[in-house]
């Protein structure tokens, strides 16, 4: 997560598969991919459609602990994957500070990293991502949230 957050971004179910079919575009023309490597857990979802429409059945998973909810904490690799990820792709949700990023590329430095979005301290880390947003906002994935009661805008800038 950012050192400041200052704005939320709400991604939808179907916002989300919108976007991981858009990565699935831009990647359609790179490989051949011999098999994904998700990068759990925030990259499941989106390695599965990616996997979907590229038509590939070899799926993998580097697993990285680095956030607790909403708090950054050490980074730590919970299992890794063999080889220098050569005709790999690795698929992630989201690169931010690229903290997470720069472990899996040192892990696998031959692989092709995409993301669904990126941060600009993260984008340099990825190969390919679709939408960027600013360094201070907070992505609110749909697997993290649930509909509730949200303030209008206005009412919440008059707050600060």
């Amino acid at each position: 997560m950012s050192e400041r957050t200052s704005r939320y971004f709400p991604v939808s179910w179907e916002q989300l598969h919108r976007d991981a079919k858009a990565l699935a575009w831009r990647l359609s023309d790179l490989g051949p991919f011999s098999r994904i490597v998700a990068v759990t857990r925030g990259g499941l979802v989106p390695a599965h459609i990616v996997a979907r429409e590229l038509d590939i059945r070899i799926v993998d998973t580097v697993c990285v602990a680095s956030y607790d909810e909403t708090v950054r904490c050490e980074a730590v690799v919970l299992k890794g994957v063999e080889g220098d990820g050569a005709g790999c792709l690795i698929v992630d949700d989201l690169v931010d500070t690229g903290r997470t990023g720069r472990i899996v590329r040192a892990m696998l430095p031959k692989a092709h990293f995409a993301t669904v979005y990126a941060k600009p301290a993260g984008r340099p880390i990825v190969d390919t991502f679709v939408t960027e947003v600013s360094q201070d906002t907070w992505i609110l994935f749909p697997w993290d949230t649930e509909p509730q009661y949200a303030k209008p805008i206005v009412h919440t800038r008059n707050a600060r």
